[in-house]
């Protein structure tokens, strides 16, 4: 019996096969055998929906995001456009218009 290799998306060891696709019991993550030898090097910033992000995108707010020092927050739906990535808890470098400079997480954004 050959060993699968874990789930790219949650590392769960329980990966069992479906016709020609790996499947993630715990995570639901579905991926093509041959998928797997691809590997993802250096900073990989994800959205919402799991889609890569880079420099230069124009993402969207999912959620309501309070601003802290004042009493105003970024509306879900705000178009967010060329973004930098950065590696830090916060991994979304932007200007938005109305507030100036920010710092967002990636999991409150998806692309647009």
């Amino acid at each position: 019996m050959t060993e699968l290799a874990p789930c790219p998306i949650c590392q769960s060891p329980y990966t069992y096969e479906l016709e020609d696709l790996l499947v993630c019991p715990e995570c639901g993550h579905e991926w093509k055998a041959a998928e797997e030898t691809k590997v993802e090097e250096g900073f990989v910033v994800k959205d919402s929906n799991g889609n890569i992000l880079v420099d230069g995108d124009t993402v969207v707010t999912i959620k309501n995001l309070p601003v802290k020092g004042t009493s105003q927050s970024i509306k879900a739906g705000t178009k967010v456009k060329n973004i930098r990535l950065v590696d830090s808890d916060h991994n979304i470098d932007c200007k938005i218009e109305g507030f100036g400079a920010m710092a967002l997480k990636s999991e409150f954004v998806k692309k647009a």
